[in-house]
């Protein structure tokens, strides 16, 4: 496909201009991140890239180093005890995702696409298959994280996917691209612990309303 190799040239090209223009982001970033606790500045975790090849992403840390190994946030006890302060702002700022701007270098990733899953997601892995999701570059952002990100249900957010997967292009990466910025100013869609909260959020308003209703 013509339009992918287009898109691996606009990616070395502005993940090359990002590491040297927000190279003083990173380094406030990277004092803020030791100051506030133990541990490493970087995150590494095992991802699954395009043809669900793995690879590892790189963010900045926003838990605690003892926070249990290769589990979705949402499948966390209290996900909220193992974040730290900093963290905080970090993930609702969307700035821990940064460092992903060396796998967008690397080739390992593309600034626009399907966020890469977790290796042990088979779930979504799975979903993702059903409409050739696993087959285009994964990305920093993509068309699920401007409708709804963590609030989404494991089959909505890989029918999204797959939608970018089908009209991928260069109109539909600047929607994704300008979306995201509003989503990231707005805090748009996360929820700590929160995947498919949008759906369970929308079943108990319906059940309250029924309930409020029967009373009247």
């Amino acid at each position: 496909m013509v339009y992918l190799k287009i898109k691996r040239l606009i990616d070395i090209i502005l993940s090359s201009l990002g590491l040297i223009i927000l190279s003083p982001v990173f380094l406030v970033l990277i004092i803020a991140i030791k100051l506030d606790s133990p541990g490493p500045v970087l995150f590494k975790q095992k991802r699954v890239g395009i043809h669900k090849c793995h690879f590892h992403i790189l963010k900045f840390r926003t838990m605690r180093i003892d926070t249990p190994k290769d589990t979705p946030t949402h499948l966390l006890e209290n996900p909220g005890q193992w974040i730290t302060k900093v963290g905080k702002f970090l993930r609702r700022t969307s700035l821990d995702e940064l460092p992903q701007i060396i796998n967008i270098f690397k080739g390992e990733m593309s600034i626009i696409g399907p966020r890469p899953a977790l290796w042990n997601q088979y779930d979504l892995i799975e979903e993702r298959d059903k409409y050739g999701a696993n087959d285009v570059p994964v990305g920093l952002t993509g068309w699920a994280q401007i409708n709804g990100r963590d609030e989404l249900e494991i089959d909505v957010k890989a029918k999204l996917d797959g939608e970018y997967a089908e009209k991928i292009g260069l109109l539909m990466d600047v929607r994704c691209f300008f979306g995201t910025i509003f989503s990231v100013l707005r805090s748009d869609g996360v929820v700590e612990g929160g995947t498919g909260v949008k759906g369970k959020t929308t079943e108990v308003n319906s059940s309250n309303s029924k309930a409020e209703k029967s009373k009247i």
